[in-house]
């Protein structure tokens, strides 16, 4: 079983004793009622799609529902995908002003993921494309159903992953060289239901200047 982490005050954001990593966490971003109220207008307004990505030289179709949504400039390339952004809409503004405020980081997109139910899962994978830049600040938001976050060290594959339980309304923000030194992942949870999973990102270099093949 993954190691769990320690409890921590619901409405600060405060660092995880996780060696090598700069990661931060928040219970309650959100309160409760609003989580759910973000929650519906986020499953009902985003124009969800099941995208195919390159896994071991196949194409797959995710295992979840997934938007790309940003500024104009702020396309994204990640396994074998190239996203356009959608335009923001209000809710997604006012989630992002509030993560921001909290972060003191100013994002220009977010990732949003939906897991229909417990089968929807994320694999083990870092976060560490080119237009994330050196350090890249990844801001997770949750909403609907409570799911376990892993984490895994690249460098000691035998030590326990560390679980991160994350609750609706909450905030888990990842910095510095967590993407370089882990490895991290939403596992299948046949008990559990729907979720959405707003990953907000800093895109510094634009796919067009990549030098993508």
């Amino acid at each position: 079983m993954p190691d769990s982490l320690p409890l921590f005050s619901p409405s600060a954001l405060q660092r995880l004793p996780i060696p090598d990593a700069e990661i931060d966490w928040m219970e309650q971003l959100f309160s409760a009622d609003e989580a759910r109220m973000l929650f519906d207008v986020l499953r009902a307004t985003t124009a969800w799609r099941q995208e195919e990505i390159v896994l071991y030289g196949r194409r797959i179709p995710q295992p979840r529902l997934t938007a790309w949504v940003g500024d104009a400039e702020a396309s994204y390339r990640y396994s074998g995908l190239s996203l356009t952004p959608q335009p923001w809409n209000d809710a997604l503004l006012h989630i992002r002003q509030q993560v921001e405020r909290v972060t003191r980081t100013q994002f220009n997109s977010v990732l949003l993921n939906l897991y229909r139910d417990g089968r929807d899962s994320m694999g083990w994978h870092s976060d560490n494309e080119a237009e994330l830049g050196n350090a890249p600040v990844i801001a997770s938001v949750s909403f609907g159903q409570t799911r376990a976050f892993q984490l895994k060290p690249r460098a000691r594959s035998s030590t326990r992953p560390v679980r991160i339980d994350l609750t609706p309304g909450s905030l888990l923000v990842m910095r510095g060289a967590t993407q370089a030194n882990f490895l991290h992942a939403v596992p299948k949870d046949r008990t559990q239901d729907a979720r959405i999973n707003l990953t907000f990102r800093v895109i510094v270099q634009p796919v067009s200047r990549a030098g993508q093949s």
